[in-house]
């Protein structure tokens, strides 16, 4: 009898107490990640050579952003885009900018569990990812945030890889 008590009472005052733990590490996690960073880094690495390389340029630019909606975006630039010569990109200058960039928007959710964040895609620059859900495990480390995919075909190689970014605050 009294071991049946005592898991009711486990049961009932510990298990919410867990469940709580875990909802304000997820809400902690959030808030860390709320706002814009900037792109630091963008590299691949081939699978299973391991061979590691830049995805857009040494230089690359980008942002990416959190908002405390439940909304994210994300642009990211290439590091050797050239300008149009003309006020209009002719069509092998608009190809080659759309080709240097990656951009889309949707909404965000947290596993702080699985250290993951998964990008909900409304939009996309180019429409393959619009519909799609990308999953990115993250590690925060002071103002740093590290968001890596999981292994992939790589859109520009056709080679299976996984490409971590770097973002800082």
């Amino acid at each position: 009898m009294q071991r049946a008590v005592l898991l009711v009472f486990v049961g009932v005052f510990c298990l919410p107490c867990h469940l709580r733990a875990q909802t304000d590490q997820a809400k902690s996690i959030q808030q860390a990640m709320f706002g814009m960073w900037k792109l630091v880094s963008y590299v691949r690495e081939e699978l299973p050579s391991g061979v590691k390389s830049d995805v857009m340029g040494s230089h690359p630019s980008g942002y990416i952003n959190y908002g405390r909606d439940g909304r994210m975006i994300v642009i990211i630039v290439g590091s050797h885009r050239t300008k149009p010569v003309g006020e209009i990109a002719t069509p092998d200058e608009a190809e080659a900018l759309i080709k240097s960039m990656v951009a889309y928007a949707g909404t965000y959710t947290i596993d702080s569990e699985a250290k993951a964040v998964t990008h909900h895609i409304e939009i996309s620059w180019d429409q393959s990812r619009t519909g799609t859900d990308q999953v990115r495990s993250y590690k925060l480390e002071g103002n740093h945030l590290t968001l890596t995919t999981e292994p992939s075909t790589d859109p520009a190689t056709g080679k299976k890889t996984v490409r971590t970014l770097i973002w800082e605050r």
